[in-house]
């Protein structure tokens, strides 16, 4: 496995490949990998000759509050796991690599950016769609990998490679959960004993929220009101938002009929998680 840094590295391994008929597939993340990032490294390597995983903490997306600075890295950590999974290239790129002096040409998108994480993090998704699309460019994949945890980023994605044409997969994998069902993020690491056990409070009521729709509550708002009320329960947590979405749009519905998706973010301490289910 090989650890490059620039562009060029990248497009001449692809160039190299694609002379041998290869296919690839690509994991872009932010590093700090965990399971989560593994499960979509190995559905990579199970469907494509070739896996790129690039890591790179993404200034644009951050807004001027959040935490660009202390955000967690260990390329050194991420690489013996990005071997260990079978990958072939990690595509390692300082800012100025990506973004060069006068950067000045942004992909933005309306209507599916405007709800759910959209609103607290109103510059977020400009800053997503502008890396994934220079990173699709870049190293010009067969088939994209992306976790469900992170389901309205999946669905932006979808959109923007229909919208603008990209010849590529886009692929959503399910959320991979700790033992105790807190889902898998980077962003753990943030969180004291304290909160991590508090933190459990997301999955209780993800899974509150699921069994009440098995049970064949159609009507949203009273979904999201039980949801909420076991939220409420953990004096550590503070709801950013809990919303019930058409899965496919981002917006907001008052009757649940697949496809939708119920999603959250919540502030542990300081700490913001976002957790999902999603009916189809």
């Amino acid at each position: 496995m090989k650890v490059v840094s620039t562009i060029e590295e990248v497009r001449a391994c692809v160039k190299t490949w694609r002379k041998e008929g290869k296919s690839i597939g690509f994991v872009p993340t932010m590093g700090y990998l965990h399971e989560g990032h593994g499960s979509l490294i190995q559905k990579a390597r199970e469907n494509n000759d070739k896996v790129v995983v690039s890591i790179f903490v993404n200034p644009m997306q951050f807004g001027p509050t959040e935490d660009l600075a202390s955000y967690p890295r260990d390329l050194e950590k991420d690489s013996a796991f990005c071997a260990s999974l079978g990958a072939d290239l990690i595509f390692h790129p300082e800012p100025e690599e990506m973004y060069q002096e006068g950067f000045c040409s942004y992909v933005d998108m309306d209507v599916l950016t405007k709800e759910l994480c959209g609103l607290s993090r109103p510059v977020h998704f400009r800053g997503v769609c502008t890396v994934v699309s220079k990173l699709f460019h870049i190293v010009m994949p067969d088939r994209a990998y992306f976790g469900q945890k992170d389901a309205q980023q999946l669905a932006i994605i979808r959109r923007m490679i229909k919208d603008l044409n990209m010849d590529l997969e886009i692929v959503g994998c399910p959320i991979i959960r700790e033992a105790d069902g807190l889902a898998k993020s980077s962003r753990n690491t943030y969180l004291s004993q304290e909160e991590r056990k508090a933190a459990l409070c997301l999955s209780r009521s993800i899974r509150l929220g699921q069994s009440l729709v098995e049970q064949g509550e159609t009507n949203a708002q009273k979904v999201l009101e039980a949801m909420k009320v076991e939220i409420q329960k953990e004096p550590l947590a503070k709801i950013d938002y809990i919303k019930c979405v058409n899965g496919l749009t981002m917006q907001q519905v008052e009757t649940i009929k697949a496809p939708i998706l119920v999603a959250m973010a919540v502030y542990i301490g300081k700490t913001r998680l976002i957790d999902n289910f999603i009916v189809e």
